[in-house]
């Protein structure tokens, strides 16, 4: 029996038959991207409850040891900043073993490099949690550590994929791209929603996400004016409670004004992003692989400028503006997934219009 080249397509499907298929690995890698999804979301609560400096010590609380701080002593936003602590803590050290899992079964070497990289983020988000407290919360360590968070969270999700059978199998389930087209739109659309959720980690830490406190109107325009009049026009508005919110606000500035509304422009790109690749995977012969994530993102897009309107129109109530970051982590979860199968189970394929050119070449040209 001949041997599979290396460069062959099948050489993964090969492997993978003659190899015991890598579930338990693929299910702990799961777990790491789950659990790393979990510790956004408490981060997202420790901001919207501004609980960020309700410990003010690290890497002890209190002067206690972490993990033997009482319970009894969870209270107020302890609660809230000593339990992202522990989830962070949980994370690293289920990275831990991931990496190490990684080392020791995996033959593909980029696969180990990966897994070690993933330990070195987690332990770099680590630190800069520390910073943040050390500091005074910052707002650039601030809106780095959110920014890492969330690229800790792809490579966790990219590692799961990697390890899953379908990846494993891709050779045997290759379909043919003829152009370039889809893959453009996939890395467009992680670019947009990376930087979507950029511009949402400085809104949150330069206290912005109430500064344009009515929807889907900024202080009754579509545009709301940054002169010194405007500004001042909009904190009489705040002062004196015209907004009907709650309480009155406190005062905003032209900056915070700028950023609150940059953010809801990434908002408009976000949508047409998602849109374009609807419209690129519709219009071609893909498969349910392509369609999926695709039809997952317009339903987290829809749900997400839902929370997004919701959390302005309610004040920014804590578990509401939580629920928007997470979605718009699934967000990117979904669309790091999408551009790993288009990259991953589609080649380019060069097509000749002559008589040998098999029949379904022709029709992908076509298509």
């Amino acid at each position: 029996m001949g041997s599979t080249p290396y460069n062959s397509p099948d050489r993964f499907a090969v492997a993978n038959k003659e190899g015991a298929p890598r579930v338990w690995l693929h299910r702990y890698a799961c777990l790491v991207a789950f659990s790393t999804l979990l510790l956004i979301a408490a981060g997202g609560m420790v901001t919207s409850t501004g609980s960020g400096l309700s410990v003010p010590d690290w890497p002890n609380t209190y002067g206690e040891n972490l993990f033997l701080f009482p319970p009894s002593k969870w209270v107020g936003g302890i609660f809230y900043e000593h339990g992202h602590r522990l989830i962070a803590s949980a994370v690293g050290m289920l990275t831990i073993g991931l990496a190490v899992w990684i080392h020791r079964t995996e033959e593909r070497r980029w696969m180990r490099r990966l897994g070690w990289i993933a330990l070195c983020v987690v332990i770099a988000q680590g630190i800069l949690g520390g910073m943040t407290v050390k500091f005074n919360l910052p707002t650039w360590i601030s809106v780095f550590h959110a920014c890492l968070a969330q690229s800790f969270f792809c490579i966790t999700l990219s590692i799961a994929v990697f390890t899953s059978r379908l990846w494993m199998n891709r050779g045997s389930r290759t379909t043919m791209e003829p152009d370039g087209r889809l893959r453009a739109v996939a890395l467009c659309l992680v670019a947009v929603v990376f930087l979507q959720l950029f511009l949402g980690a400085l809104m949150r830490h330069t206290h912005s996400g109430l500064a344009v406190p009515d929807f889907p109107l900024a202080y009754g325009r579509l545009i709301p004016g940054l002169t010194e009049s405007d500004i001042a026009d909009y904190n009489h508005q705040r002062a004196f409670n015209y907004l009907h919110v709650e309480t009155a606000l406190p005062e905003v500035t032209r900056e915070q004004v700028l950023v609150h509304m940059i953010h809801r422009a990434g908002a408009v790109l976000v949508i047409l992003a998602v849109l374009a690749a609807m419209i690129v995977v519709l219009s071609r012969r893909v498969g349910g692989l392509f369609r999926r994530p695709v039809y997952l993102m317009a339903i987290l897009v829809a749900g997400q400028i839902a929370m997004g309107a919701w959390t302005v129109l309610s004040g920014r109530t804590p578990w509401i503006a939580t629920g928007h970051v997470a979605i718009g982590a699934l967000l990117l979860g979904v669309s790091v997934t999408f551009a790993l199968r288009v990259f991953g189970l589609t080649r380019v394929v060069p097509c000749r219009l002559d008589a040998a050119a098999p029949n379904h070449a022709i029709r992908g040209m076509a298509a």
